[in-house]
Parts: structure tokens; C-alpha cells; sequence
């Protein structure tokens, strides 16, 4: 009798065991079915918007009413940011792709500014007609070679997925048709004329500038698993993925991953410094015991840790017992709104959950901030008079054109809606005004 039972409970273990297997087998083929998905809807994006801006500037180029010309480079702009947005969705973080985004970003930053400006006034200069001329070219060469990339994926029914795989194991004898496709078309652009866009223009991106603030001695692979550990809260037995970015990219990186039942955390850390660039950790977040201030209390200590010197809170916010914290950097009293940093906090324990640094080691330097050229009253005339202004300081802001200006930043109420306020503190001009979240924003530092 014992026998039989022992067999029965054996067969029901067993039938438990395959079901819950081939649950999970299921439950991780739709996520990677998903994943496939979203990977492949941005690639075809992507070639079809490079195909819409080619035909958009071939149109800029044979037009002659200003009227049209202004709206067909502004739609030339939302082509690019789309295309951009496309490139960020698909897995080529280990794969330098830095110059075709530099690319993308200045045709960008050439067809806004030159869109908002009157163009019957000032029309486009013969300098300017060959850079479209070029730009034309040169997008369609890109174009060219996606279309390539597209046709051979679709013909031998590539996935995006195995692309990835590739690109973390560095396998060399994966089928890496589309790897190729892209390193093609960097190569092209990387041979492209330097002189195509103006690169003094202001707001264009600068090799020479991009994260110029990374310093340090370049660190190992242990020393990178070691921080990842402590940071992670994860012991020596656990295993972590730790991977390297490819040659050529923007910035050197260490990218640690860990995953352990219900966590999984990772991180992007400098090679050169130990930087911690950006970090996720994803666990189940318990009842909250620590406020919000007590929660600012850690994130200050950690940034500080990491030599964020000179920060100063913007906003803080509470979402599912989780503190949203933003910074900026603080210079001789005017904040600096593009060397922003991001930090969540798990409101439960105090443990550090998020970072994101990109935008301060992107932008960070000692600037030269002028005097400003009107006085805080003079500039609250150029403020809504319905407004009602809760506090103002100095801020340095990234205009609509790109061009970094010294503003006054002023928080006021209209109605029960909250808004930030930035008055250009040479001119007086309404630079930006932002609605912000009355709820969440909390002004006097918590």
C-alpha cells in the first residue's frame, strides 16, 4: 500500500514539476516574443523614416516658397527625433552606433533652427543649400543600406533576438547579417564630410565635449563586479553578467547584470573612474516605513558618495512607495538644469532602487555664466500678471534652439495648477514655461 502511495505522490510530483516547467517555458517565449516584437516594429520604423526624411529634403531642396519651405524642415526635424527614438529601441548598446545617432541629431538641430527663423528675412544661404544638398546624399546612403539590412532579415527571416545573443557573447559565428548592415552604415556616415553640418553651431553634440566630467583611474572587470555586488546587496555566490561596450563607443562601460527570483538590478559603470552611469533594480517594493524626506536623506548621501558635488534638489515625488528624486547642479548659486541627475528609493528600507546619470556626464563643466542684464523685478513684468509667484532664482537653461542661457526661473500658481517659469535675464524674453504636477513637486527641499 505504501508503495503505491509513494508512486502516486511521485507521479503528481512529477506532472507538478513538468507543468510548472512548461509554464515557465511559455511564460519566458512570450516575453522574448514581445521583446521580438518591439525590436522588430522600431527597425521597420526606422528604414521607413529614413525613406520619408530623403524624400523630405529632395522636396526642401526644389522648393521655392518660403511660406512652405519652414513647415517641410520642421516635419524634416520630427523625422529625425523619431528616427532617433527608433534607434534607441533596438538592442545596439554594445554596438557602436554613436556617429549615425550624431548624424541623425544634427540634421535635427540644422532644419529646427533653421525653421524657426524668418525666412524672408533670412533666407537660406548657398552654404546652407549645399548642406541640404549633402544631407540629401547622405541620407540616402543610409537609407540604401537599411533597405538592404531589411530585405536580407526579412528573405532569411533574421531575429532580432539572435542579434542581441550576438552582441552580449561577442559570437563570432552567429549569423551577424544585420550586425553588418549596421557597422555598414556607421562606417559610411563616420566617412561622411565633417564640414556637413556646421559643428560651432550651438547645441550640436561635441566629441570632444561628450563626458568630459568621467575621471579616474580605469578600473577591472572585478573591481566592477565587486561595486555591482555591494550595490546590488548580493553576496559572492551569486552570479552577475558583466559585459564590455564595444570599440568606438561614446564612453567605455562595464554593463552588470543580476537576477535572483523576484530582483533583478543593472548597471552601466565607467570603465574609467567607476562611475555609476545608470541603474535599475527591480524587486517588489513592501509597505513604506521611511518618508520621503528621510528618503531625499538617502539619495543625498549616495550622490555625494559618488562625487556629485554641489547638487541641489528640483523635485521629489512618491509613486508606489518609491521616492523620485531630481537634482541639478548648483553653480555659485544658479542652477544648472542640464547636469541633472535622477534617484529612486525604495520608501520601504532606504535601499537605492535607481540612478540616472547620463545627462550630467554628458553636459557638466565649469561655465562661464554672465551677469544678468535685468534685475528679478524687471524680469517678473514679463511674467503672466495671473500668476502668482512663489519663489524665482538664476537658472541656466537649454533654449528651444539648443543655446544655453542664464534665465530667472520663477514657480508660481495660476488657478490650482503649478508652473515653472523661465525669463531670458538678458532680454526679458518668455524662454519656457512648464505645468508641473502640484501633488508631487515639492519646492522647499522636503
Amino acid at each position: 500500500m505504501l508503495r503505491w502511495i509513494s508512486i502516486v505522490v511521485l507521479v503528481i510530483g512529477v506532472a507538478g514539476t513538468a507543468a510548472w516547467g512548461y509554464k515557465e517555458h511559455q511564460e519566458k517565449n512570450a516575453i522574448l516574443l514581445q521583446a521580438e516584437n518591439t525590436y522588430q516594429r522600431a527597425f521597420h520604423e526606422l528604414s521607413y523614416n529614413m525613406d520619408l526624411m530623403h524624400d523630405k529634403i529632395g522636396t526642401a531642396i526644389a522648393m521655392n516658397s518660403r511660406e512652405r519651405l519652414s513647415p517641410q524642415l520642421a516635419e524634416i526635424w520630427r523625422l529625425t527625433s523619431d528616427a532617433l527614438s527608433n534607434v534607441g529601441q533596438l538592442p545596439l548598446t554594445l554596438l557602436p552606433f554613436n556617429k549615425t545617432e550624431e548624424f541623425l541629431s544634427n540634421i535635427g538641430d540644422f532644419t529646427y533652427r533653421t525653421a524657426v527663423r524668418d525666412l524672408k528675412k533670412d533666407p537660406l544661404t548657398d552654404k546652407e543649400l549645399d548642406t541640404l544638398n549633402n544631407l540629401y546624399t547622405q541620407a540616402g546612403e543610409i537609407k540604401d543600406e537599411l533597405r538592404q539590412v531589411q530585405y536580407a532579415a526579412m528573405e532569411n527571416n533574421l531575429r532580432w533576438m539572435d542579434v542581441q545573443l550576438a552582441l552580449a557573447t561577442d559570437d563570432e559565428q552567429a549569423d551577424n547579417t544585420i550586425i553588418d548592415g549596421f557597422k555598414t552604415v556607421e562606417k559610411k556616415v563616420e566617412g561622411f564630410s565633417e564640414g556637413t553640418v556646421d559643428p560651432t553651431t550651438p547645441g550640436s553634440s561635441s566629441e570632444n565635449h561628450q563626458y568630459e566630467n568621467v575621471k579616474g583611474k580605469k578600473i577591472s572587470q572585478k573591481d566592477a563586479i565587486k561595486y555591482s555586488r555591494q550595490l546590488f546587496n548580493v553576496n559572492g555566490t551569486k552570479d552577475l553578467n558583466v559585459t564590455k561596450t564595444g570599440d568606438g563607443a561614446s564612453i567605455p562601460l562595464y554593463s552588470v547584470s543580476y537576477s535572483d527570483g523576484n530582483k533583478r538590478a543593472y548597471l552601466d559603470l565607467t570603465q574609467q573612474g567607476g562611475n555609476p552611469i545608470t541603474l535599475i533594480v527591480n524587486r517588489p517594493v513592501g509597505e513604506k516605513k521611511i518618508s520621503l524626506n528621510e528618503g531625499f536623506v538617502q539619495a543625498e548621501k549616495y550622490i555625494k558618495k559618488h562625487g556629485f558635488e554641489n547638487m541641489e534638489l528640483l523635485n521629489s515625488s512618491q509613486y508606489d512607495n518609491i521616492g523620485n528624486y531630481t537634482f541639478v547642479y548648483n553653480q555659485n548659486g544658479v542652477r544648472v538644469f542640464s547636469d541633472a541627475i535622477e534617484v529612486k528609493v525604495a520608501l520601504d528600507n532606504g535601499e537605492i532602487l535607481g540612478l540616472t546619470a547620463n545627462n550630467y556626464y554628458m553636459n557638466h563643466h565649469k561655465r562661464d555664466i554672465p551677469k544678468p542684464s535685468i534685475d528679478k523685478e524687471e524680469a517678473k513684468d514679463f511674467v503672466n500678471p495671473n500668476v502668482e509667484i512663489q519663489e524665482e532664482f538664476l537658472a541656466v537653461i537649454t533654449n528651444d534652439l539648443g543655446d544655453e542661457v542664464l534665465t530667472y526661473e520663477f514657480l508660481g500658481i495660476l488657478g490650482d495648477d503649478t508652473y515653472r517659469i523661465f525669463i531670458n535675464a538678458m532680454d526679458g524674453t518668455e524662454e519656457k514655461v512648464e505645468k508641473l504636477n502640484g501633488k508631487e513637486i515639492n519646492y522647499a527641499g522636503i
